[in-house]
């Protein structure tokens, strides 16, 4: 008897699945012909999605060929949302650090969606997705493709900082006893620090001069634990071939500027104009020697004691700055001067 029950069962069986099979095909093609009457996107209810997720989550990968009331992927969203419904929503104020996060390591870096994505999740902050990286960026208006060629300039000179300098040239008029005579200087500048090397004045600015006072400047660097790379300086003729030999030969790349760019060498331009504007002007120069004294004495008072913006408003040669002190007592502060009261600067009485 059990032989023969068995065996029909299993035919029962079959043929239920065959007329659900029949059934679920029909439903399909009278969803499809609904679907294609209705020519807008369909909205859900809270209780609809409910009812959906009921019904579909048991589905597991097969809800992807079956739903059409929306995408598979918006199906899915609906999963983490739940999920992520158990737990504690994030707080009003977690979301504006979390904004502002997102924006820092985007404007810092450079990155697109997905690595600032793995920067967070480094961070272990989990409760975000590539889609949400991207509308943030998208509302603070940051444009996160991958940028083409070499970067901006200055981007150039915040990289490349801390072994790079420029040079260039200035020229100051000297009363001489055969009349008035242009003397010339060249300026070395450390563009991260701001420190100066400047070159003792010359009326006859040739190869040979140049090249020399390319040496010092190598000289003067050699002990250094971080030691220049990269020198860059405009198309002037006084920089000649044996110039750019003394760095080459060291290691050093020199980068010579386009014509007519003076903002890309903006940071030795700049300290040219201070000197002359807080010095040189206020002076006639009677030779070399009158114009070597007064550059030599505003380069050492720029170097370790007049303060700079992009110094943190300290001297560029100031390794250690000074501690925090509240304290003023006149008498302990002490006005140095230079230049016969020209130039002053303030410091504490050891």
């Amino acid at each position: 008897m059990s032989r023969i029950f068995h065996p029909l069962l299993l035919l029962i069986a079959s043929k239920v699945d065959r007329e659900l099979a029949k059934h679920v095909q029909y439903l399909k093609v009278e969803n499809q012909i609904l679907r294609a009457r209705i020519p807008k996107q369909i909205h859900t209810t809270k209780d609809e999605r409910a009812r959906l997720l009921k019904f579909g989550k048991p589905l597991g990968k097969d809800i992807d060929r079956l739903i059409t009331i929306v995408t598979p992927g918006t199906f899915h969203r609906w999963v983490r949302e739940e999920i992520l419904g158990r737990f504690p929503r994030m707080r009003r104020r977690n979301r504006r650090q979390l904004r502002t996060l997102v924006r820092i390591i985007a404007e810092t870096t450079g990155f697109g969606y997905t690595r600032i994505l793995g920067e967070l999740r480094k961070l272990g902050i989990r409760r975000i997705c590539r889609q949400t990286v991207k509308n943030i960026l998208k509302e603070e208006g940051i444009d996160p493709r991958p940028k083409k060629g070499d970067g901006t300039w200055d981007e150039f000179l915040k990289v490349h900082a801390q072994t790079l300098w420029a040079c260039d040239f200035f020229t100051k008029k000297s009363v001489t006893r055969w009349g008035v005579k242009d003397l010339f200087v060249l300026v070395f500048i450390h563009i991260e620090t701001r420190e100066v090397f400047v070159s003792p004045s010359t009326a006859h600015p040739n190869s040979t001069w140049v090249s020399q006072q390319a040496k010092k400047l190598m000289l003067k660097t050699e002990h250094r634990d971080i030691k220049p790379t990269i020198l860059i300086r405009d198309g002037d003729k006084k920089f000649s071939k044996r110039f750019d030999s003394v760095f080459t030969s060291a290691g050093v790349r020199v980068k010579k500027l386009p014509i007519c760019s003076p903002n890309l060498n903006a940071v030795c331009e700049r300290f040219v104009q201070t000197i002359k504007h807080e010095c040189l002007n206020n002076f006639l120069a009677f030779g070399e020697g009158h114009l070597n004294y007064l550059v030599s004495e505003f380069v050492d008072y720029y170097n370790n004691e007049r303060s700079h913006s992009s110094r943190d408003h300290l001297p560029p040669c100031c390794l250690d700055p000074p501690e925090q002190n509240e304290t003023i007592k006149l008498d302990e502060i002490v006005c140095d001067e230079r230049l016969g009261g020209l130039i002053k600067s303030y410091r504490r009485v050891a």
